[in-house]
């Protein structure tokens, strides 16, 4: 990010998460829309950041929030993740900000972590607040298009970053505090069954965004390692990229032409950028 944009000043957010020291920026979220633009949040200052494909910085909203995830939907407005707010809708041109789903059955939400559009228009997002293995009681949703809001996952220890397969049969979840990405298969009902753990990690974090390409190989970021890891379709563990700067890589996005991942190191408020070439075989 660049300097001019950075605000090393106390936040909620950091009073929260570190200790109250001055946080400039912590960005995560990437999201491409369909002009080339790469989307991020700024956590601690409720900023929502766009990058154009020339690489000019500018802050589009900025409101009384924590935006953790973002997602383009089919009618180019972007959905928030905001663990304060729950759901929010931002309209790219004007920068309105304006809530989306705050709510389920008149109660807030944990604090809403990352969210995914399937290609019917349903929202899948995670409601992360502080759970763990000591209170593993965070959730997955889908909210339909017709409104239906359905809980698929109630005992999840800090679901964090999700993403679908390819053919939409299957929700990748990153359960950030049991070092692992759950997968949950998703039937014709609408249900889920036989959930399981399909990669497990280590360190003092855990995994946090994914991404997936469209041969289902897994992109994870793991918000300690400093690292993306690289699974195949079948949980096999196929490389590691390293980051070239701090260690906390919280996000990843694959670029729209697929050749190349962009990954954000949130410490440094720095997006880092990888080519990534698929193995001939996995």
């Amino acid at each position: 990010m660049p300097a001019a944009l950075r605000r090393p000043v106390p936040t909620e957010w950091s009073r929260a998460n570190k200790g109250g020291a001055p946080v400039d920026c912590f960005l995560e979220g990437p999201c491409w829309d369909a002009r080339g633009n790469l989307w991020l949040v700024d956590i601690p200052h409720g900023r929502i950041l766009r990058v154009s494909p020339q690489g000019d910085w500018d802050v589009v909203a900025e409101y009384d929030g924590e935006p953790n995830g973002l997602a383009l939907c089919h009618d180019g407005t972007l959905l928030i993740a905001d663990y304060k707010n729950g759901l929010l809708s931002l309209d790219p041109a004007t920068g309105a900000v304006t809530p989306f789903l705050t709510r389920r059955n008149s109660e807030r939400f944990k604090g809403p972590n990352d969210l995914i559009v399937a290609r019917n228009g349903d929202v899948y997002f995670t409601d992360q607040g502080q759970t763990g293995l000591h209170d593993p009681t965070g959730r997955v949703y889908r909210l339909r298009t017709d409104g239906r809001l359905d809980c698929l996952l109630a005992n999840g220890p800090s679901p964090n970053g999700l993403v679908l397969t390819p053919d939409e049969s299957a929700l990748f979840v990153a359960m950030t505090r049991d070092n692992a990405v759950w997968r949950l298969p998703l039937l014709a009902d609408g249900s889920t069954s036989k959930v399981g753990r399909f990669a497990q990690f280590y360190g003092t974090s855990g995994p946090d965004g994914m991404a997936m390409d469209a041969a289902g190989h897994l992109f994870v970021a793991h918000a300690s390692l400093g690292a993306v890891f690289v699974v195949s379709p079948h949980g096999e563990p196929l490389a590691r990229i390293a980051s070239c700067r701090g260690r906390t890589t919280t996000n990843v996005a694959l670029t729209p032409d697929g050749q190349s991942l962009v990954i954000t190191e949130s410490a440094t408020g720095t997006v880092l950028r990888a080519r990534w070439t698929p193995p001939r075989h996995g």
